[in-house]
């Protein structure tokens, strides 16, 4: 402190040194001190940008009401709901009648657009469209990736009139109040826009900058909405020579300088509450200063008394000038000395925001990591028939492979296994690096855009191959020469003999899990075939795909949990699923009553692991496996399932609800008070309660009304804000204690829940103990 305090003292006489010779001279036309005059500039700007915000919002908040009153409508319940078409005429009229309320020459309204995504279809102005036939339609459906229900957006005018291109012309970028549809629902299939150009923004301020003054308003992503200059909208702000760091506008009201071409500014921004738009003025310091010139008398007498203001100033203002770097170093974390050497507190936070640029980067590559895992677990899951259709699209489209798949006419898998490490310079214990050595020979033979990325299933590399060409016979012959040359480069690389095999082609990425056991049952003929070859499925079954029953563990695994639950209405829906999954294949009888025995084998086992005993199910003394033998009609054993074993299990649970469900309830939470600050889990908390993670889950969300993570997530800020009261814990502690990989992250975090950063929330407990 002393050493700022010294800095002050210099920096003022030096002032005393050059403003008294200036005085003594006899400068008559002194300039009135530019500070006061900015300070009275300022004034007047503020508002006059709260007029303009005012203005402005008035606008938008009327064009919002009467977005919400069409959104809200039934008529766009209908349309949104039910199958919509160009013939349906009236309804179309109603909608347009609906949408011309919401446009008036008052609000500046230009378009109000109406997508449904899910019926693929686009209502605007100039009339209706099936969305994916429309130019933009990708940009405009990226609006759905917005984090908010409803956003005000600066978009690109040619996203809207691309088939008028007059419009788009004349003022390039429109802004777009966003909504996503339906808004009352969680289930969001459709967006609206209502639209105004930036250039009806002129007309909202209704003002009109004066000499040297640059008007601009920026959107809450510092972007250009408008500008004295025109060509500049769109523009961020950072791209303007005004505004060199955007964190200037960390305050919602406040003035800075900057220099342009070593002319010096003074700005003034005030932040919108509605949107958090910002609205700002830049006026020249010479044409403020301009007309003071005449300013003279008292030159001297004022002069002294400003130095005089100046140097009391700067003796108090010394004393306070470590706050903001105290309060700097609480907010990332560093601690702040208390008597004896004092540290360099520069240093100290140079030192934590390097931490937390190797955490970032750290936290980049680990996420590398787990999307890698991620994706091998993934592929694993669907050679081995374990995911849905749709999640099995969603994932293909998560890793960015949905592109890839759509071009491809034609799939197959190839499977590779090494013949032997006999006779060779390896062992056994060298078997997972031999094969990571043939996953990176596969990667780099076979082009990156016709495979998915290898993985191993128990010592074998499975591989999905696509074309883009239809010819099957071609994509033989390319798959061939493919495995010809895997085959030569591991021979010739790691001098290892291997088989392959290529499964028969097919044409939906579901069948990967029967292609996946083609490619294994051709690499079983090696036992007549001998090693190193390379086998077709085609010549093993006559070219034709071998019949597997993908036994279906999904259906079965949510049939169990909804038994668990006592969940009549699921329970029998996926009974039926799995019923229909298994008679839907043309199989001997036999085979069908292995599926309906493994069934029951499965019920039996989750029945003894809950604590159910047979006594408590079964009535008679004959056996149930006998009674389920001795059934020949696919509708007697659905029946016999749910009447014999599935309808009384569930009510057993039922009876156990009532009085565990609280308990169980009581226990958890219990956990989650004692471990908090541990990488606590629900599925840790149902390993040591010996339950099922899914149904402990529900549990808890029907007896607390919240989900478990929300839970943990509200007790462990509970502890947090006790620590910033009651202890001189860090925020990096804090968080640390919390489990959260980093400050940063905690901070944004308590500053979402409270409004506040950490540090701001011990500084206000303080300042009111105080």
């Amino acid at each position: 402190m002393q050493r700022f305090s010294y800095l002050t003292k210099l920096i003022l006489f030096g002032c005393i040194l050059c403003t008294l010779p200036v005085i003594f001279i006899g400068f008559v036309s002194n300039l009135q001190s530019s500070n006061e005059i900015q300070k009275q500039v300022n004034r007047g700007q503020i508002q006059l940008l709260t007029q303009m915000n005012s203005n402005v919002e008035q606008v938008l908040r009327t064009i919002n009401h009467a977005f919400d009153q069409l959104v809200n409508s039934p008529v766009m319940a209908k349309v949104l709901n039910e199958p919509f078409t160009t013939d349906d005429f009236m309804l179309y009229k109603d909608l347009r009648k609906e949408i011309s309320n919401t446009q008036s020459f008052y609000t500046k309204v230009e378009d109000v657009v109406i997508i449904n995504i899910k019926q693929n279809w686009m209502i605007k102005n100039s009339g209706f469209y099936t969305f994916t036939d429309y130019l933009h339609h990708f940009q405009l459906a990226n609006q759905m990736l917005l984090p908010n229900s409803f956003s005000w957006v600066l978009n690109p005018s040619i996203w809207f009139y691309s088939e008028e291109k007059a419009n788009a012309a004349t003022c390039p970028y429109t802004i777009s109040l966003v909504k996503k549809l339906p808004d009352q629902n969680l289930d969001k299939f459709g967006l609206a826009f209502t639209n105004l150009t930036t250039c009806s923004l002129a007309e909202m301020l209704n003002y009109t900058p004066r000499e040297s003054e640059t008007v601009m308003i920026l959107d809450d992503q510092e972007r250009i909405l408008f500008h004295s200059d025109p060509s500049m909208i769109g523009k961020y702000a950072i791209n303007t020579e005004f505004i060199k760091d955007p964190s200037i506008f960390s305050q919602p009201s406040g003035q800075f300088q900057t220099e342009v071409d070593h002319k010096k500014y003074t700005a003034t921004y005030l932040r919108s509450n509605y949107n958090n738009w910002i609205y700002l003025s830049i006026i020249s310091i010479d044409s403020l200063t301009r007309d003071s010139k005449q300013i003279g008398r008292y030159t001297l007498v004022v002069c002294l008394v400003i130095v005089a203001v100046f140097l009391i100033i700067a003796w108090l203002g010394s004393r306070q000038m470590y706050n903001p770097i105290e309060r700097l170093m609480r907010e990332v974390g560093g601690k702040v000395p208390n008597g004896g050497k004092r540290n360099n507190e520069f240093d100290i936070i140079s030192h934590q925001v390097q931490d937390l640029f190797r955490s970032k980067t750290q936290l980049e590559k680990e996420a590398h990591q787990h999307l890698q895992q991620a994706l091998t677990y993934f592929l694993i899951k669907m050679f081995q028939g374990k995911v849905r259709r749709n999640e099995l699209m969603d994932k293909m489209e998560l890793f960015g492979f949905s592109g890839r798949l759509s071009e491809w006419q034609a799939f197959t898998v190839i499977t590779l296994q090494i013949d032997t490490l006999e006779n060779t310079r390896y062992g056994k214990e060298d078997l997972e690096l031999l094969l990571f050595a043939i996953n990176n020979i596969s990667e780099e033979i076979i082009p990156v855009d016709v495979r998915l990325p290898p993985v191993f299933i128990e010592q074998t590399q499975v591989t999905m191959i696509g074309s883009k060409n239809p010819s099957l016979a071609e994509f033989n012959s390319f798959m061939f020469s493919l495995t010809e040359s895997i085959q030569q480069a591991v021979q010739r690389v790691l001098g290892l003999e291997i088989s392959i095999g290529i499964s028969l082609p097919f044409d939906d990425p579901k069948k990967a899990s029967v292609a996946y056991r083609e490619g294994l049952e051709a690499l079983k003929q090696r036992l007549h075939l001998g090693g190193q070859v390379i086998i077709s499925y085609a010549n093993v079954n006559e070219g034709k795909h071998q019949l597997y029953l993908d036994y279906p563990f999904l259906t079965e695994s949510d049939l169990l949990d909804a038994i668990l639950l006592a969940d009549e209405d699921n329970a029998k829906l996926y009974l039926n699923q799995f019923m229909n999954t298994i008679f839907k294949h043309e199989m001997t009888p036999q085979e069908y009553q292995i599926s309906m025995v493994r069934l029951f084998t499965s019920l039996m086992v989750a029945m003894q692991e809950s604590g159910v005993t047979l006594n408590q199910l079964k009535q008679g003394d004959g056996s149930l496996y006998e009674e389920l033998n001795r059934l020949q009609m696919t509708s007697e054993i659905q029946e016999w399932f749910w009447n014999r074993v599935i309808s009384p299990l569930m009510a057993i649970y039922r009876d156990r609800q009532n009085s565990q469900y609280h308990s169980i309830s009581e226990k958890i939470i219990d956990m989650i008070h004692k471990y908090y600050d541990t990488d606590l889990t629900i599925e840790e908390c149902a390993s040591q309660l010996h339950y099922n993670a899914n149904y402990l889950s529900g549990i808890f969300r029907k007896e607390t009304h919240t989900t478990f993570s929300d839970y943990l997530s509200a007790y462990r800020f509970t502890m947090a804000k006790k620590w910033l009261t009651e202890t001189d814990m860090t925020i990096k502690e804090i968080s640390e204690k919390l489990q959260y990989l980093n400050s940063q992250n905690f901070i944004r975090s308590f500053r979402k829940l409270e409004g506040v950063t950490p540090g701001q929330y011990r500084e206000s407990f303080r300042k009111r103990g105080h």
